[in-house]
């Protein structure tokens, strides 16, 4: 079941936390890695981050809530570090708009989303298990890549062999 978000300092709380995880593992990434993708007919790692950045603007505006961040129109940056940059920005712009331009009366508003009608508050708690999923799908296409992937809500393999300890096998 998806919740509403109801305060704005839980949208706060919980952005901030889930913000910082996406941005280690955008930090992780490196320029060869943005091509990585399971098949060829799958988004790549790079498309998969751009597409975060994209849907932190996009999805909001839909809401009513303007602040700056890049035209979807804009083509995937072949820069892991463009696209750090971009995703810092955006989310940061969006977090500032959201507590600048919202009261908590606000996240019952109604707006058209994609055809439906979704409280703002629905819209904001979407947006961040949104990040949640890609960050997962990044994670996976990290490790093909050969690439560390950061500890989000728990020890890597590579954190708990840096301990002393097999990693646990549930």
């Amino acid at each position: 079941m998806v919740d509403i978000i109801k305060h704005i300092e839980d949208f706060v709380a919980t952005w901030r936390v889930e913000t910082a995880s996406t941005l280690r593992t955008l930090e992780a990434l490196t320029d060869e890695s943005l091509g990585q993708q399971i098949t060829s007919d799958h988004r790549t790692i790079g498309r998969l981050a751009w597409h975060l950045v994209l849907t932190l603007h996009e999805m909001p505006l839909r809401a009513g809530l303007s602040f700056e961040g890049p035209d979807e129109q804009l083509s995937v940056p072949a820069s892991a570090a463009a696209i750090v940059e971009a995703y810092t920005c955006t989310s940061q712009a969006l977090l500032e708009a959201v507590q600048s331009s919202w009261k908590d009366a606000d996240l019952l508003v109604m707006s058209d989303m994609y055809g439906d009608q979704w409280p703002n508050g629905l819209m904001l708690d979407i947006l961040i298990r949104h990040e949640i999923h890609h960050r997962g799908q990044m994670t996976v296409l990290m490790r093909q890549a050969g690439l560390r992937v950061p500890d989000l809500y728990g020890p890597t393999i590579e954190q708990w062999a840096e301990y002393g300890e097999p990693a646990p096998v549930i």
